[in-house]
């Protein structure tokens, strides 16, 4: 391939245009372009494009310099500077034809992990344009392709679970939502997240978390460290929320109730709260008792833990057998539930300080038991 003298021509124009931060790059790029050394021209302007101060640079990057030499690039790599520059464009529809483009061009028989890629940003821009039937379609579409791959970039799954995750934020599918947003974040490094970013994606699992009727088990979002961005924000009161729930603290709860109205979401579902935080108040009530040997608990007991009248305590308990929390069977004569299994769920310090009392009774129990049969049946001891 012959160097193109208006290659040339743009990278010294923008050498001595671009302030001096970012004018060695150019100055680099012109070079290893002259020299033909692709691998190390590609992981450069790579690094160039996620220069924060670069940002007005993307488009022409990748209009007058990235496609003179794009086909001895990878094509993942070749996306991912389409996309760069299409983020600068100020009209979304314009970047979704320009996406589409950029797809139809890596269509290739090998190149179809970059395609999907390309599939799936146009389809993150089509949801920008609530466009949610497309966006649906395309993923299916490249789910469907990446199962198939033998191997994937860790690139392509983050893709592929951003747009997931923000598809079901967009249609309020919270159990869905926080799955995904969750594999999302074991696919990338949370620290090269803007802070805005880490705000609002630990703000975003924290109202799903709590709004979602199928999770009941906060363990994968707090031990994760995204969600220490809360901490010294206006949004700081949604962690301690969440421990509330986790250790089914009714009265913590009522505590922070008054900040419920900062969120609309919540304070429409208020009376969902109300019941998710007595379900999990009873799990944790069946938990602590388990401890004690009991697994016979009475309404009247599960009713002054969970604040529940006891005549709706039975429906509480079917609530909490329906969804899999606890597993027994109710006594509606001898008004008493005998629970088999808790569901497993991360343990607070006092929920540690309780699991390690229930060792220490079990390890007495134990020795207890030891002893008896040692009195009354010597001769198997001996």
């Amino acid at each position: 391939m012959e160097v193109d003298s208006s290659v040339n021509t743009y990278l010294q124009t923008q050498q001595r245009q671009a302030p001096s931060e970012l004018a060695h790059y150019f100055a680099e790029f012109e070079d290893l372009y002259e020299r033909k050394i692709w691998h190390q021209l590609t992981g450069l302007v790579e690094k160039f494009i996620n220069i924060p101060e670069a940002a007005p640079y993307r488009v022409g990057i990748y209009t007058e310099f990235v496609r003179d030499w794009q086909k001895h690039m990878n094509k993942v790599k070749l996306v991912l500077f389409a996309l760069a520059a299409a983020r600068q464009f100020d009209s979304i529809p314009e970047a979704v034809n320009f996406m589409q483009k950029i797809s139809e061009q890596v269509d290739q028989p090998d190149s179809q992990d970059a395609f999907a890629l390309a599939q799936l940003e146009t389809a993150h821009f089509r949801l920008l344009l609530n466009d949610l039937d497309a966006t649906r379609e395309s993923l299916e579409k490249c789910q469907k392709m990446i199962e198939k791959f033998d191997s994937v970039d860790p690139v392509i799954y983050a893709s592929f679970y951003r747009v997931c995750a923000d598809y079901y934020k967009a249609k309020a599918a919270f159990g869905q939502y926080y799955k995904n947003a969750l594999l999302l974040l074991a696919c990338i490094n949370v620290d090269e997240l803007s802070v805005e970013d880490r705000v609002q994606r630990a703000y975003d699992l924290a109202i799903a978390a709590l709004l979602s009727d199928s999770i009941y088990n906060f363990g994968d979002l707090l031990s994760h460290p995204i969600l220490n961005a809360l901490h010294d924000t206006e949004h700081a009161w949604m962690v301690t929320l969440l421990l509330a729930f986790n250790s089914g603290d009714i009265g913590k709860f009522e505590s922070l109730t008054g900040n419920l109205q900062k969120q609309p979401l919540l304070m429409q579902q208020e009376a969902f709260l109300q019941q998710k935080i007595r379900l999990m108040a009873l799990i944790e009530s069946m938990f602590r008792q388990q401890g004690t040997g009991t697994h016979k608990v009475s309404f009247a007991s599960v009713s002054a833990e969970t604040k529940v009248p006891v005549d709706e305590i039975e429906h509480l308990i079917m609530k909490a057998l329906s969804l899999g929390l606890i597993r027994g069977g109710i006594d509606q004569v001898d008004q008493q539930i005998t629970v088999q299994w808790v569901q497993p769920r991360y343990l607070g310090k006092e929920q540690i300080k309780s699991l390690a009392d229930r060792l220490a009774q079990w390890e007495e129990r134990v020795k207890a038991t030891s002893l008896q049969m040692s009195q009354t049946a010597p001769e198997l001891f001996n």
